[in-house]
């Protein structure tokens, strides 16, 4: 039996499919979800075209991100406009 030459071995070693890494927008989306929401909400739709294109995984985590920041977002909007409300009917009792 012989041994297979440099060449032949270099031939199979090449042909192994390589591991996408984790799409880096897709991180940073579910970070930022927690720290800033708009900003998560950007991020999440670029990480989910990133990875459409590219293959790469993520796609669960920009997917969380885009979810949670937007709860987040729409619960801050609605906390302000409550306030707004509440500032608005403190101030036209008072007079």
């Amino acid at each position: 039996m012989s041994q297979p030459s440099h060449t032949e071995h270099e031939q199979h070693t090449s042909a192994a499919p390589q591991v996408a890494g984790t799409n880096v927008m897709a991180i940073l989306s579910l970070i930022f979800a927690f720290v800033f929401a708009p900003v998560g909400i950007v991020l999440g739709h670029v990480a989910k075209k990133q990875i459409r294109q590219t293959g790469e995984q993520g796609d669960g985590l920009a997917t969380a991100g885009l979810v949670l920041s937007y709860i987040f977002t729409i619960a801050g909007v609605l906390a302000f406009v409550l306030v707004v409300i509440a500032a608005m009917s403190t101030g036209a009792s008072s007079a």
